[in-house]
């Protein structure tokens, strides 16, 4: 689950980049809107059903997920990465009702949000296992949406 300083990082935050691969093996990387309930990530879209990473999530459910910012020197670089499981739903979410991607968090790891982001010159990150567990600060907000 993530911290409160990561989940108030993610808030700010417009877009992801989600990571896909194909049955061939190619991975593919987008940067897209998303929601988040507390326990899933959604990922929609105008025509999504007719995208590649819709059509790769339906054949390889491994995903990644990139939240990152830059503000000024390299030392000012923050960001979270989550992998994780997706599958297909129906739902109503910010583009409409539709065929949404969704992603279960199995792990994550931030960097520069709770701490330096380079101690002794070496780059140092947090990892997170979300086993099944929920996320305890679901009641401050109901959906966040990145439109």
């Amino acid at each position: 689950m993530l911290s409160e300083k990561e989940l108030a990082f993610v808030k700010t935050q417009r877009l992801l980049h989600i990571a896909t691969v194909d049955p061939d093996g190619q991975p593919d990387v987008v940067p897209v809107g998303w929601e988040f309930d507390g326990t899933f990530f959604y990922v929609g879209g105008r025509e999504n059903t007719t995208t590649r990473k819709y059509k790769n999530t339906q054949t390889a459910s491994k995903v990644a997920l990139v939240f990152d910012h830059e503000d000024g020197p390299r030392s000012n670089i923050r960001g979270v990465k989550v992998y994780g499981t997706a599958d297909i739903v129906s739902r109503e979410g910010c583009t409409g009702a539709g065929e949404y991607i969704r992603v279960r968090p199995e792990v994550h790891w931030s960097w520069g949000i709770e701490g330096e982001v380079f101690v002794a010159g070496k780059p140092r990150f947090k990892r997170t296992s979300w086993g099944t567990a929920r996320n305890s600060d679901v009641g401050l907000f109901s959906v966040i949406r990145s439109w």
